[in-house]
């Protein structure tokens, strides 16, 4: 069955043949060039050009739309019917799974992804395994589409306005040069996918304002993080630029790479993609509830006006984003990847390559998801946007969800 109804009776010769999932990719030690297409990689493409070409204006909200699509691929993957190919049930129903989902969350998109799912049935067999794939892969879109309904994590109520408080010693203010309004507010109030509420993982304080660790977060952050700064290098200046956009967007390469060197069977990759999104929607809630329970000022804030070698003039390599500083979201974002994969994947890999958009023409080599949280730790504090403490502080946090959720996949995935 096709989404538009009429499957082609006919697939021609000429026509591409696609891997079934089934198939083992090469470990996540081994490089070996792909030798052909395979369904989950196809979708996993086709989510991303989905999101990249119709997505939300807020990161929480496109994560979600990859957690709900590829956690009905994995639940329908799960389990395969007795007396049909496991192969085309599974491309089927992973197939499936992730175009009914997208068609829901992304209805702009569904001519091509109509178009996408024609492609993926024209390889699979008529029959039972077919048939049987595209039907689990609807029913668990709409189970897990149902599960997810009003859970808080739509743009509108992410962007909640919130008050900001008068101003004070250590007190989060708009920052310049926009003074912008405080922004994901909203994502404290939403509903995580396996936390059992936003606060379980809530860090405890940052620094207090007169310690030894403030001070030398500040100077650090004042050397190294100003926008004519002298000590940082080339070098660092790069690494801060580079990570400087959407830790969505970086980290879909990093994830690609997994996924296509990953060793596992086809349901096992459907669950690489979804706990790594799960855990990132929900260490995104998480990073809210401990950013506005504590409302710490940004590096910015503090040089220009607190008591420690004030600086009125004082700017920043880049722009600081309008929320708190504790703890910093970038690193949130990457402790939870790092989890993931170094989890299900391992923690090393033959050698990857990364670019960013918000580093035209620059290349960047990894061997381990490690090194992605490191770059990411310094270039908040080489940008002047965020204290070493901060940044530390939200690869625990993000860590600690992530083992939290793979500790839940049963539950998450039945």
């Amino acid at each position: 069955m096709s989404p538009t109804g009429t499957r082609p009776l006919l697939v021609t010769l000429g026509a591409a043949s696609l891997l079934a999932a089934s198939a083992l990719a090469p470990t996540a030690e081994a490089a070996p060039a792909e030798p052909r297409t395979s369904v989950v990689l196809d979708w996993y493409d086709t989510t991303a050009e989905t999101i990249a070409s119709a997505g939300a204006p807020t990161q929480v909200t496109n994560s979600r739309t990859w957690a709900v699509s590829w956690l009905a691929a994995a639940r329908a993957t799960r389990d395969v019917p007795a007396g049909v190919s496991r192969g085309d049930y599974q491309d089927a129903a992973l197939a499936s799974a992730v175009h009914s989902s997208l068609v829901a969350l992304a209805p702009a998109r569904t001519e091509q992804l109509d178009a996408a799912f024609r492609r993926t049935l024209e390889a699979i067999p008529d029959g039972g395994a077919e048939d049987r794939g595209v039907a689990a892969g609807e029913r668990q879109a709409r189970s897990v589409l149902a599960s997810r309904e009003g859970d808080g994590l739509d743009p509108a109520s992410v962007i909640a306005p919130f008050t900001v408080p008068p101003a004070a010693p250590g007190v989060w203010q708009p920052t310049p040069p926009d003074h912008a309004p405080a922004t994901q507010y909203g994502n404290r109030l939403a509903r995580p996918f396996a936390l059992a509420g936003p606060d379980q993982f809530r860090l405890g304080p940052p620094p207090s304002l007169d310690s030894r660790q403030y001070r030398s977060d500040l100077a650090e952050v004042r050397a190294y993080g100003a926008k004519d700064s002298t000590r940082r290098t080339a070098r660092q200046t790069e690494t801060a630029t580079f990570w400087y956009g959407s830790s969505l967007t970086l980290y879909d390469k990093p994830l690609r790479v997994a996924l296509a060197r990953s060793a596992g069977p086809v349901e096992e990759r459907a669950k690489l993609v979804a706990l790594f999104h799960v855990a990132s929607v929900d260490t995104q809630i998480a990073t809210s509830d401990t950013k506005y329970t504590y409302l710490r000022w940004r590096p910015v804030t503090a040089i220009r006006t607190g008591s420690i070698d004030t600086d009125p003039t004082w700017t920043p390599l880049h722009n600081t984003p309008a929320h708190p500083d504790y703890p910093s979201g970038h690193t949130t974002y990457s402790g939870s990847a790092e989890g993931i994969l170094s989890a299900l994947i391992g923690p090393r890999t033959a050698p990857f390559e990364v670019t960013s958009p918000t580093a035209p023409g620059v290349t960047r080599e990894y061997t381990s998801w490690h090194q992605l949280t490191a770059d990411n730790v310094d270039a908040r504090i080489f940008s002047g946007i965020h204290t070493r403490s901060a940044d530390e502080a939200g690869v625990t946090l993000g860590k600690k969800v992530a083992a939290h959720v793979l500790r839940q996949s049963g539950r998450l995935l039945r």
